[in-house]
């Protein structure tokens, strides 16, 4: 079956920003036999290509001149089982969260953790989610797709370890980039929970209630939603910037300076400082700048207030990185797609 191409179609519905800007062609992906077809046609061959899941980690700076191609490949399926796991393979236009509470309901433990993250399935290992103590590589078995041509479209899979899995990073925003689809990822949950429960909000929120899994993921719905903003009402994508990983030598300086400087230790020596707090300390959270702005509760969402552009976001996003840098010596890098 051939998808329809609309053309100059608005992306405004399509990212959590709720920038309006066009694309060129437009296709819904409901199938692999769909996406095959497409990929074959001849017109396609040669025009940029963008993957659109939930529009929830993008940001548009122009129109798009190519073909838009929006994943909807839905499903879930038990493909196997043992006495510690359950493997779900699950299509890649699948909402993230809709899946956390599917496992939840099911008592499939280890994704309880990322609950709320906004976006799809298919996004999950391109940016190795991951929040409170657990990402994405932890729980992932596999992740099959197909190749974009130049050569006829054939499928693709690769094993958790084959990802180049790092700290918001993978192998699909490197080698990978823009030559592979993903069309299914397979999980592998745990049947006895792991609790995860060292950060202290979740820790507060918990510690008079019977611990499980659903406790937990109480616990990050309502400590995210008091944080982070809805995009359904202000514009944004969630955390702009990546938490920055320094070396214990830099951090030592800075904590003679800042000695309440907040930090997680990290494995070879290094340092995570979160982002938030240098950018709160920079004196931003909260200040809006014509259209946009940094988010008054979360320093590391950055928000567009109804009018805003996506050139105007991403010179807010530069000017964050740069009081930043002149304030501790520490390049932010951002989470978030620009376009």
């Amino acid at each position: 079956m051939t998808p329809i191409i609309e053309e100059n179609k608005s992306l405004k519905n399509s990212n959590t920003f709720g920038l309006d800007v066009t694309a060129r062609y437009f296709a819904t992906i409901n199938s692999i036999a769909e996406l095959e077809t497409l990929l074959r046609d001849a017109r396609w061959e040669s025009i940029p290509k963008l993957v659109l899941g939930g529009g929830s980690n993008i940001l548009f700076t122009q129109d798009f001149n190519g073909l838009v191609l929006h994943n909807a490949i839905l499903g879930i399926e038990k493909i196997n089982e043992n006495d510690a796991h359950v493997f779900l393979k699950i299509g890649a236009g699948e909402n993230w969260h809709k899946i956390v509470l599917y496992c939840i309901e099911n008592n499939y433990a280890g994704i309880e953790n990322l609950s709320l993250i906004p976006g799809t399935i298919g996004a999950a290992p391109i940016q190795n989610i991951g929040a409170y103590g657990v990402e994405l590589k932890d729980v992932l078995d596999s992740v099959e797709g197909i190749q974009i041509p130049p050569a006829s479209p054939t499928p693709f899979f690769k094993e958790a370890d084959q990802c180049e899995f790092g700290y918001r990073d993978s192998i699909f925003k490197h080698a990978l980039k823009n030559k592979i689809i993903i069309t299914h990822v397979t999980l592998r949950l745990n049947k006895k929970p792991l609790f995860r429960t060292e950060y202290g909000a979740i820790r507060e929120l918990v510690k008079n209630k019977p611990l499980s899994i659903k406790a937990i993921s109480d616990a990050v719905i309502k400590i995210r939603q008091e944080k982070l903003p809805d995009p359904k009402v202000i514009g944004n994508a969630g955390s702009f910037f990546k938490n920055p990983i320094i070396s214990e030598e830099q951090f030592l300086l800075l904590q003679k300076k800042y000695p309440n400087m907040p930090h997680f230790t990290e494995e070879n020596a290094c340092i995570k400082i979160p982002a938030g707090w240098l950018i709160e300390q920079c004196g931003l959270k909260g200040k809006r700048f014509g259209n946009v702005g940094v988010h008054e509760h979360q320093a590391l969402v950055l928000v567009n207030y109804g009018n805003g552009t996506g050139d105007e976001i991403k010179k807010l996003s530069e000017r964050v990185q740069a009081t930043v840098f002149e304030k501790f010596g520490i390049k932010l890098m951002t989470e978030v797609n620009i376009i």
